[in-house]
């Protein structure tokens, strides 16, 4: 009996130690990144949904094109939000202050004479001027973001009303308004004589090669220091999916009348600029540790109060340029501008995966939540849906989106107990 125990021990431990399936590991691999992945499937599932209800509407080249330009400045606040958020704060006064900037650049060019390029400059100094004024109230006196962007809100809208008079000016450089509505290098490839806009394809093509080019670099440097735990064909689906959207979004924009807007351009510049930042700097590192966990970031050293005073100085810059966006694409600045937009901004974010608690978030899931709200809109829109069932749902979706989060913390919580 205790031969026949002890020839059934190696068997037992060899069947235990065997190493799980390729599938076992590449499902605990999708399930711990749920998060990262189920975002995208939602936008994946919400662009099919409606493009079957619109009976193809929504992706003819024209509306993917009136999509990016209509939410461009969310999605630009949304980037703001998103490192707000991350390290633990919150927002309510970009739209305020982007209604706020966009008047100033109006009374500087029409008033004062400025050269539109001077009056953009100049715009975006006064952005950096009131995101200082909040970050040092929030930073260094230690007044919670929540009262002082609430106290942002009402006095910039104030002075939105107060600078125009309650009235609506108009009539901007042609140049100034290229940046909300233009398209790059418009009239270079004729639609007379061409098909497609080669501009547009050729940023495309390059834009799809430049992701090849960091994936697979950024890869090999994981794997080099045995810190890449991402199975080769999810790596490989992932990247194919990414080029895929990407040439997919270059024949829409390039079979468009209008071709690559410039906002776009702008958009990519600060999505890859920012993603670099949170992703590869110390100041992102940073944010990071302040808002996972305050007291931790304080003993290793973190300057939290710079930290949280560079971020509203950056939030100020960035409701700047979206307020200049804004103007610029209705040729008007007027005092009820960028209703609303602090709500969107962050309800992209945290549409796109940030913690309600901070610590957690990324600029591509906020921009991908910010695309959720703008696709939502537009499908609606096509569909006839009144403002009032739009509010409802996005609410849901806001509340949805919350809950899954708060679900998986939870899940993960009790797993580790």
């Amino acid at each position: 009996m205790v031969s026949t125990l002890a020839g059934e021990g190696p068997a037992l431990g060899t069947k235990s130690s065997k190493k799980p399936s390729r599938l076992a590991e590449a499902g605990r691999f999708l399930t711990s990144r749920l998060r990262q992945i189920g975002i995208f499937l939602a936008l994946l599932v919400i662009v099919t949904l409606f493009q079957v209800l619109t009976g193809g509407s929504l992706l003819q080249p024209d509306n993917v094109a009136n999509i990016i330009v209509q939410n461009s400045y969310i999605l630009i606040l949304a980037i703001g939000m998103v490192m707000i958020i991350v390290a633990g704060h919150i927002d309510l006064s970009v739209g305020s202050v982007a209604a706020f900037v966009g008047a100033m650049s109006g009374i500087m060019i029409r008033d004062w004479g400025m050269p539109w390029w001077l009056a953009l400059v100049a715009s975006l100094v006064v952005g950096a001027l009131v995101g200082a004024w909040q970050g040092y109230w929030v930073a260094y006196i230690g007044i919670p973001a929540f009262i002082v962007t609430l106290a942002g809100m009402l006095v910039f809208r104030g002075l939105t009303q107060i600078i125009l008079g309650n009235q609506r000016i108009t009539g901007f450089p042609e140049e100034y308004r290229q940046l909300g509505g233009g398209s790059l290098f418009p009239g270079l490839f004729p639609a007379e004589t061409n098909i497609l806009d080669w501009t547009t394809v050729g940023l495309g093509v390059l834009a799809a090669a430049l992701l090849v080019v960091s994936q697979l670099r950024g890869r090999a440097a994981r794997m080099k220091l045995n810190l890449d735990d991402e199975p080769r064909a999810w790596f490989l689906t992932r990247l194919v999916f990414g080029v895929v959207v990407i040439l997919g979004l270059t024949y829409l924009l390039a079979s468009s009348r209008g071709g690559t807007p410039i906002v776009l351009v702008v958009l990519g510049i600060l999505v890859v600029a920012y993603s670099a930042v949170m992703n590869r700097s110390v100041f992102g590192r940073h944010v990071y540790a302040r808002g996972g966990n305050l007291q931790a970031a304080h003993l290793s050293g973190v300057n939290t109060k710079r930290v949280d005073f560079l971020l509203f100085v950056n939030m100020g810059v960035l409701a700047a340029l979206a307020g200049l966006i804004f103007t610029g694409r209705l040729n008007s600045a007027g005092p009820g501008a960028g209703n609303l937009f602090e709500l969107d901004a962050i309800a992209a974010a945290f549409i796109g995966g940030a913690a309600v608690t901070g610590g957690v978030g990324t600029i591509v899931g906020a921009i991908t939540g910010g695309l959720i709200m703008g696709v939502l809109n537009n499908g609606m829109s096509l569909l006839g849906v009144g403002i009032d069932y739009q509010q409802f749902i996005k609410g849901l979706v806001l509340l949805l989106a919350v809950g899954f989060d708060v679900f998986n913390k939870r899940k993960a919580s009790n797993a580790l107990k």
